[in-house]
């Protein structure tokens, strides 16, 4: 009879350390892309902010509400009303909504890189009014209620905010803002908001996070957004 040979306490041993280690390799290789989309999404919004602010100390006056932009900014055709907010609708005598101005001052000033245009009536809708997420989703700056308080999906009291747009998954989501603020999509200077920006309506409570602002990493909700207060 011919003898059968069987692996041997080391080869088996040996396995196991290669799968580990490739298992290990893979899960790595998930969490730094997961904190490059992190990062990127958090360089992003901080880039809008900064600018926005950068505009207000050269003009005196915000991006998209500037009333004097046309005369003053090179490239630009239309300013704002001019009463200190950034709003979705337009200045006497033209239908271009601040909302999609804001891009076109910022950018024609140098602020931002990108050609963005507002010559349209209409809400953003496109990567020519206003820029977009990682995840391809167009961003807005808006003075609104739009972002989260308490169990609701919308604040009561407008503020200036900088929205991602939605389409972000609901774990980046709370990873941004566990590094940006306090982890908590309802409260502190960055919530949770259900702006769509083209890519779909991100869910208020339920899927994205709860009724007491706790993010739901666990839900494999792909379809979130949320909003960094100015």
């Amino acid at each position: 009879m011919r003898k059968q040979a069987g692996f041997t306490l080391i080869e088996i041993a040996i396995v196991l350390v290669i799968i580990g280690l490739l298992l290990g390799g893979i899960l790595k290789g998930q969490e730094l892309i997961t904190g490059a989309k992190v990062r990127n999404l958090i360089s992003q919004v901080d880039g809008v902010k900064a600018a926005f602010f950068g505009f207000q100390d050269r003009y005196r006056a915000y991006p998209g509400d500037y009333s004097q932009a046309a005369a003053n900014i090179a490239g630009v055709t239309a300013g704002g009303n001019g009463n200190g907010r950034v709003e979705a609708i337009g200045t006497s005598g033209t239908t271009t909504p601040e909302e999609l101005l804001v891009w076109d001052h910022l950018s024609h000033a140098g602020f931002i890189t990108g050609t963005y245009t507002a010559t349209s009536s209409t809400a953003a809708s496109s990567p020519a009014t206003n820029p977009a997420n990682p995840y391809n989703v167009l961003i807005q700056l808006i003075y609104d209620t739009g972002y989260a308080e308490g169990t609701s999906a919308s604040a009561g009291v407008s503020r200036h905010n900088v929205k991602t747009g939605s389409q972000v998954p609901v774990e980046i989501m709370a990873e941004v803002d566990r590094k940006v603020d306090d982890g908590r999509a309802n409260t502190g200077g960055f919530r949770g908001s259900i702006y769509s920006g083209g890519g779909g309506i991100g869910t208020s409570t339920g899927s994205c996070w709860d009724n007491g602002g706790n993010w739901r990493t666990t839900s494999g909700e792909a379809n979130c957004g949320g909003a960094s207060l100015l």
